[in-house]
């Protein structure tokens, strides 16, 4: 067994489900925190687990440059080496190597990029992206994909395309001849990794249609929709999800990467949405931005020095049960490393409290205040 995934209520398109995997199972829709090298900035795991943070995820291509794949399989593979005993997804290191675009060349074997830590040349190809993911050994793995820039013309997000859907086959080829060495087989001999497909197309709908009906032809266990928060308006974000949403089978997992505002993660999940991730709540916290149920509060404001309410008076974390908006400006403006821990504790609990919102409405059969509106600016 891998995973399996079975609805369990539905709203519409949205749905209420549950994924099993080899480290527990996630409610679905569920948000991932971004954990980019084995860490969700500023947040120690156990209380992730507090905030019930179900899955994190990690990155591929910054693991592999510190402290190493082969370094984290020898501990016994993420989970052991971060003490985190719940799911875990890693992307394929797709994103990370298209925004290196002065550093990198692509071609069909792979791309070729320079590490932004010292200068050093290296290879990413398909099945080495699979190998490092192996040792790795999340739950759930991505085939390595091309990211395009926004705008570009169809010819070259076709090509692009393409290409994604030919490495799509061969991670696919190379996780099944590799599956079984798992840093975790012999503890969970039972249970092997989970390879999701990535759906492309850039910001053409019949594209986005396509790369999803040729992507599930290739029968991966759950479908990502990639290629977006690039620079395109928001309303064409929606409109891509959309269009692959109407091919994506609806008996298996549904995942947009690297979005977005809670309202729009809220929204999406109304649209069908099952895991979604973003790295906007820790970043943003480091800027002193925080998401509250009466929009977003940018705590440097001068306005709130002698504000003795909590950042979100609705809230119920274990921040705004303690700190008033005057004391998180002041460490904010001094320069503190607790405004970073204290800020992005409360963004995490805002984003999952969020998911756990939508699941709520999707039971009661009503998800039709998350399909509209968007969160006004404090």
């Amino acid at each position: 067994m891998s995973l399996s995934f079975q609805v369990e209520a539905q709203a519409g398109p949205a749905r209420l489900g549950r994924i099993t995997t080899p480290h527990g199972e996630i409610e679905t829709p569920a948000f991932m925190p971004v954990g980019t090298v084995a860490s969700v900035k500023a947040v120690p795991q156990d209380v992730l687990e507090e905030l019930g943070a179900q899955i994190i995820l990690g990155n591929t291509y910054h693991l592999y440059l510190r402290p190493g794949h082969d370094l984290i399989r020898g501990m016994g593979g993420l989970h052991r080496f971060m003490s985190w005993k719940r799911p875990i997804l890693t992307d394929s290191g797709g994103f990370q190597v298209f925004s290196l675009s002065e550093l990198r060349k692509i071609t069909e074997d792979g791309v070729n990029f320079r590490s932004h830590l010292d200068g050093s040349s290296h290879l990413f190809t398909p099945e080495r992206s699979i190998e490092i993911q192996i040792a790795l050994g999340a739950d759930i793995i991505m085939a390595f994909d091309e990211c395009t820039e926004y705008p570009a013309e169809d010819s070259r997000i076709r090509d692009s395309m393409e290409m994604t859907l030919r490495w799509a086959k061969r991670s696919r080829d190379y996780f099944e001849a590799h599956k079984n060495e798992v840093p975790w087989a012999e503890q969970l001999p039972e249970r092997t990794q989970s390879l999701f497909g990535i759906v492309q197309g850039g910001m053409y709908p019949k594209l986005r249609r396509e790369s999803a009906e040729r992507t599930v032809e290739l029968d991966f266990p759950g479908y990502a929709i990639g290629g977006l928060s690039v620079g395109e308006p928001r309303e064409r974000t929606q409109d891509m999800i959309a269009a692959a949403l109407e091919v994506l089978p609806k008996d298996k997992p549904r995942y947009v990467m690297g979005v977005g505002y809670p309202d729009e993660i809220a929204r999406y999940a109304a649209m069908g949405v099952d895991m979604m991730d973003c790295v906007l709540p820790t970043r943003a916290a480091r800027h002193g931005l925080l998401f509250t149920s009466e929009g977003r509060l940018n705590i440097k404001n001068t306005r709130y020095a002698q504000d003795q309410r909590p950042a979100d008076p609705k809230c119920g974390c274990k921040v705004c049960a303690r700190y008033n908006r005057a004391y998180l400006r002041h460490l904010f403006v001094a320069g503190e490393p607790l405004a970073g821990v204290l800020n992005t504790v409360h963004n995490l609990a805002f984003y999952l409290d969020t998911m756990r919102a939508v699941r709520h409405a999707i039971r009661l059969g009503d998800t039709s205040a998350f399909l509209s509106g968007s969160a006004p600016n404090a």
